[in-house]
């Protein structure tokens, strides 16, 4: 039998419609999370389904790219259940083309969505989680931004953007127990049509990422992860920096690393950095041991 491990936690799941919201929002609610269902068509059909199957749910229309409406979400949240423990920003859109052919405004309308989207529905509920001191957020980021993905580079800049964020609030919210992750599913759904192979269907189904979601929504979460999901298989990233060099004051000490720039590319004995500091802490370290 299933354990309840997110009972009476209230959960916000944004794009969560269809597809691996949808999934997501499910998921949460087979734990016993309370859950705020948010889409722009489909809400409403999926918080049915949630009640349906005996878990408490609402539906919220609002989108994620005007904070006003992220607001009222969370308004919305705390007026149904009293608290928000939960945020899953999952929202997203795509518009796929090469870099030379993009439409500029289809670059900015991705990272609206999918980066200040994210912004919106966190600022939303970061204050509330800070007061409880408890929260629990998860960014979905992508093997595109983490990567590189051929005619994508609107969507990978927004992916890679998130993790940055995410970085960042998981160190500003550790104090208040707000643990911030991303997420990078490898989920076939309406938003990959065409980009995965007929038979991907079958095994990267929404449903194989969603388990991974839960591990980081609990009360034993991570914060400051990057986990990889899907078919069923999970996987972590990090955000490393190799040793490197050293090299002492010269005139051409540019052309000194060109010589060199394998030597700054090895991989042996990468760091993790704890935070943007450390990798001036690491240069100052090295320029102390000339190496």
């Amino acid at each position: 039998m299933m354990s309840k491990r997110l009972k009476d936690r209230v959960a916000i799941v944004t794009g969560a419609g269809h597809g691996l919201g949808r999934a997501h929002a499910l998921e949460l609610a087979r734990h016993g999370a309370r859950v705020v269902v948010n889409d722009l068509q489909g809400a409403a059909r999926v918080a049915d389904e949630i009640r349906e199957s005996g878990g408490e749910a609402i539906a919220h229309g609002g989108d994620v790219s005007q904070s006003e409406a992220m607001q009222d979400m969370a308004a919305a949240a705390m007026s149904a259940f009293g608290r928000i423990d939960i945020l899953v920003n999952n929202a997203g859109i795509l518009r796929d083309r090469t870099f030379a052919k993009m439409p500029l405004e289809d670059f900015r309308r991705v990272l609206d969505v999918h980066v200040m989207g994210a912004v919106h529905a966190t600022k939303a509920v970061w204050n509330q989680m800070r007061s409880q001191h408890y929260g629990r957020i998860v960014m979905t980021t992508s093997s595109s931004g983490l990567y590189g993905s051929f005619g994508q580079s609107n969507y990978a800049a927004a992916k890679m953007a998130l993790v940055g964020l995410m970085q960042t609030l998981s160190l500003e919210g550790a104090k208040y127990n707000v643990r911030v992750n991303c997420l990078a599913p490898s989920a076939a759904t309406a938003m990959t049509e065409g980009l995965l192979p007929p038979e991907a269907a079958q095994i990267l189904t929404p449903e194989r990422v969603s388990p991974g979601l839960i591990a980081l929504v609990g009360d034993a979460a991570p914060t400051r992860m990057i986990l990889l999901a899907g078919g069923g298989s999970f996987e972590c990233a990090h955000i490393t920096m190799t040793q490197g060099i050293h090299i002492a004051d010269q005139d051409d000490m540019a052309g000194t690393l060109c010589d060199r720039i394998a030597e700054v590319q090895a991989q042996t004995r990468q760091l993790i950095p704890a935070t943007g500091w450390d990798q001036p802490r690491h240069e100052l370290d090295k320029a102390a041991a000339k190496r």
